[in-house]
């Protein structure tokens, strides 16, 4: 008996352990799309699944780089407060007037660099990333707050045309700008971890840290820079949080950590490192837009029960990935 897989029994008993967490989260999506189609007429619109892609375009960026954070056995609960900071020093240049480009670029740095840095002391001072990314959630909440205590609108023409402009078919179905460039994250990101050196890094740190020390792999310089590669990709999130909402607010994206979390979880990547896909992730993120999409399809549940339904699918596959863990052994 193999320790990935059973060489008896059933075909699907035989499926690699790495893959199942994620044929599962897509059971589930496809279970809980055929429950709002079944419920809900208007659900089997193909707007309705450009739409879920549109509301969450900036979570599943964020997603994506922490994805690489957890590959490694590592966590990140800055990344909120990140694409906050972003959205706000974002509203706050364009207030002040500086051009468009010149705050894309700013905007783009500051991420990688908080990120680089919490790396940076993790491996250096080998102090546990939730420390060390607890202090960077609150540096940069707290520099939002800094910047403004209340909320400033956006009205670049840039921000605005990025903001309005779509990409539709015939049939006037469509998707926004942001979509498209989650969906190059996605791409670039897959591609990084299937064929890169950095990739096949991130996953022998997060299988067993100390067999990749011994067979000499870069073990701190990977994990800085996926600490570097989760900043960028909050960074991202926030610029396309402040499209979505042309505006930047000291309170905006409080708790996104949890929901990006839950998402990659949801989606398959093992919490101790080692085992996960991006493409689970962006299984993960639709998951959590299908549950919100059905509860305001349904009018009569309050949004809190998203929160509820998200908790127990998180417990629930956890609690799996524990389970196939030891069926497997």
């Amino acid at each position: 008996m193999s320790t990935t897989s059973l060489t008896t029994g059933p075909r699907w008993a035989r499926l690699p352990r790495r893959h199942v967490p994620v044929l599962v989260t897509l059971a589930l999506l496809l279970v809980m799309y055929g429950i709002g189609v079944s419920q809900y007429r208007a659900f089997s619109n193909v707007q309705v699944i450009f739409n879920v892609f549109i509301d969450n375009g900036f979570l599943l960026v964020v997603a994506v780089g922490m994805t690489f954070v957890i590959l490694t056995g590592g966590i990140d609960l800055s990344v909120g407060s990140v694409v906050a900071m972003t959205a706000m020093v974002s509203a706050w240049l364009l207030e002040s007037g500086l051009p468009a480009l010149p705050v894309l670029i700013i905007a783009l740095l500051i991420g990688p660099t908080l990120g680089f840095l919490m790396g940076c002391a993790i491996h250096f001072f080998d102090i546990q990333p939730f420390i060390v990314t607890l202090a960077g959630m609150f540096f940069a909440r707290g520099m939002c707050t800094f910047i403004s205590d209340s909320s400033i609108r956006i009205t670049d023409g840039f921000w605005t045309t990025m903001a309005q402009y779509r990409i539709g078919d015939p049939r006037g179905n469509f998707v926004s700008v942001s979509v498209l460039i989650a969906f190059a994250v996605v791409l670039i990101a897959a591609y990084v971890l299937a064929y890169t050196r950095l990739g096949r890094n991130v996953y022998a740190i997060g299988g067993n840290p100390q067999s990749a020390l011994l067979m000499g792999l870069p073990v701190g310089r990977t994990r800085i820079a996926v600490y570097t590669i989760s900043g960028l990709c909050s960074a991202i999130g926030g610029i396309l949080l402040s499209f979505y909402t042309l505006s930047g607010a000291p309170l905006i994206a409080v708790g996104m950590e949890l929901d990006v979390i839950a998402a990659v979880v949801i989606g398959g990547t093992v919490l101790t490192g080692g085992s996960g896909y991006v493409f689970g992730t962006v299984l993960g993120v639709l998951v959590l837009g299908v549950i919100q999409t059905l509860i305001t399809f349904d009018g009569s549940l309050n949004s809190w029960w998203t929160k509820i339904v998200i908790g127990g699918l998180l417990f629930a596959f956890i609690l799996f990935q524990r389970l196939i863990g030891i069926r497997y052994k």
